[in-house]
């Protein structure tokens, strides 16, 4: 594998500590709405968006400079990774416009439609910043060489 040059070589780290964050903040968002602390889920989902936006962002940036880097697990370790690299990278794409129409109807104040596709949002959201983290551990720690 040729090796990330070094002014790149945060990004991976950077990127797994904001999908991590924001999944504790989704988590934490939803708990705090099933409590009915509206307030408090408010701000928690509005870190969680720019936390996202800023993981969308770095990561974009890292990639658009490093390229792609090759997975060196074998054996088991592959499909179990291709596995949830691809369920990640669909649910990524997909999560985009499922989170900015949740937060317009959010902010519109249409808490009905809000929570029908909050429902479906939510879980979603927090497998793509899960599987983030998981990709980062396997991807630049576990198998890389």
């Amino acid at each position: 594998m040729t090796p990330v040059p070094a002014q790149y070589a945060i990004f991976p780290v950077v990127n797994a500590c904001l999908n991590g964050t924001s999944a504790v903040l989704l988590f934490t968002g939803h708990s705090m709405i099933k409590r009915g602390n509206m307030a408090a889920h408010r701000t928690l989902m509005m870190i969680a968006v720019g936390t996202s936006s800023l993981f969308l962002i770095s990561y974009l940036y890292y990639h658009a400079h490093v390229g792609s880097v090759p997975f060196q697990g074998h054996g088991w370790s592959r499909p179990v990774y291709f596995t949830i690299l691809i369920s990640h990278t669909i649910l990524a794409a997909a999560i985009v416009p499922m989170v900015l129409i949740t937060l317009s109807r959010a902010l519109r104040q249409r808490f009905d439609r809000h929570r029908a596709i909050a429902r479906w949002t939510y879980p979603l959201w927090l497998y793509v910043s899960i599987t983030g983290v998981v990709i980062y551990f396997m991807l630049y720690q576990i198998f890389a060489t």
